[in-house]
């Protein structure tokens, strides 16, 4: 299974703010750090901030803020989140087109590996994620005031 970037995004700009505590980001650095796009980052921090995981300020002091501890934010739950409901085949698809469907058992397999997949997901949180915060912060933020 692979994962979209808007996942991918989603998990870096959270590690990112992780990474250092009770400090803002902007957009424009969170992007420079991991060489992404802007525009994209954009809807990311967006969708983030409807979730809930993000607290987006404008103006003078603004900035980006992780709107929960990173103890309250499962990779389970935002790989779901982001990702939507798993359509590994074609077979799990509302519409799928399947002559077999009735009866096939490689459906059922599938949906245990999907299951298993996000069993391991749901035993992290954001916090395991950066519990090598210095070493994380000497890459993301060499150059900067960390």
């Amino acid at each position: 299974m692979k994962l979209t970037a808007f996942t991918d995004y989603s998990l870096r700009v959270l590690v990112y703010l992780a990474a250092r505590p009770g400090r803002r980001a902007t957009i424009a650095e969170i992007a420079a750090a991991f060489d992404v796009s802007e525009n994209h980052l954009t809807k990311v921090v967006h969708f983030l901030g409807k979730a809930g995981w993000l607290a987006n300020a404008r103006g003078k002091g603004g900035g980006l803020a992780l709107g929960e501890p990173p103890e309250a934010i499962g990779v389970g739950a935002v790989v779901r989140r982001t990702e939507g409901e798993a359509v590994v085949a074609e077979c799990f698809a509302e519409d799928g087109n399947c002559c077999i469907a009735p009866v096939c058992r490689l459906r059922r397999v599938l949906g245990e590996a999907v299951e298993a997949f996000y069993a391991v997901l749901d035993r992290y949180t954001l916090a395991d994620l950066v519990r090598n915060r210095q070493q994380l912060a000497a890459i993301l933020f060499a150059g900067r005031n960390a």
